[in-house]
């Protein structure tokens, strides 16, 4: 998901407005698929506002489907604020991001995303540590941490090749983290972004939380179109 946007020359605030719409064949969130393993496709739409202080704010949403029949629509309003470490290379990005459910309030909650990169050439490596700041998903005990190396690598044709390897914690009564992966390419074309991606993650049978459902977990591929404005 951007969160920091390029945008036009209309100035709002003293930032600038700008914008992000997905069609994709599912959304897979750290190797769990949003919509009941792909049983729906999705639409996603961003809207933000950024400054050339780095601060950023804005919201999300996407269509989803659980087994649980109120779980229908994700809006994520973030705030936010990037840049760099004086003249090191090294990038830095803090958002509080909260996932709300309208018709399942009992499942909002929010997280802390901390993110720290640098560029290689053509070549990126973010680092990320996402922890909860209330209790995950809303079960009550339940602590969570993100955590994710996401490199990338920009080719002179335009190709471009990205991935994450991750691990989300997961702490409370009955509670067990996962391992998670993906791996993809995207090409932008016409003004309209392509990305091919595979997910996967450890999560099996014999997992405390998704044991019963780990369909939603299987390794899948994701197609997506993306139009930023």
């Amino acid at each position: 998901m951007p969160f920091a946007f390029a945008a036009d020359d209309t100035e709002v605030l003293g930032g600038k407005i700008s914008g992000n719409m997905t069609f994709a064949s599912d959304y897979v969130f750290r190797g769990e698929s949003e919509t009941m393993d792909g049983d729906v496709p999705v639409v996603q739409g961003t809207l933000g506002w950024a400054n050339d202080d780095g601060w950023y704010t804005g919201v999300f949403a996407s269509n989803i489907k659980f087994a649980d029949p109120n779980l229908e629509i994700v809006t994520a309003p973030y705030i936010g604020k990037a840049g760099e470490f004086g003249d090191s290379g090294i990038t830095y990005d803090v958002m509080v991001f909260s996932y709300l459910y309208p018709g399942a309030s009992y499942s909002n909650y929010t997280e802390l995303w901390i993110k720290v990169g640098k560029q290689f050439g053509r070549a990126n490596l973010q680092l990320e540590v996402t922890p909860t700041v209330e209790d995950w998903f809303g079960v009550d005990g339940w602590q969570g941490v993100n955590y994710a190396v996401h490199p990338s690598y920009q080719f002179d044709s335009g190709w471009k090749v990205s991935g994450s390897v991750g691990y989300q914690d997961l702490d409370g009564e009955g509670a067990e983290g996962w391992g998670h992966w993906n791996l993809g390419v995207s090409k932008a074309y016409a003004g309209i972004n392509f990305d091919v991606r595979y997910h996967g993650s450890t999560v099996d049978s014999d997992h405390k939380v998704y044991g019963t459902q780990t369909e939603i977990f299987d390794d899948r591929l994701v197609v997506g179109i993306s139009k930023s404005f």
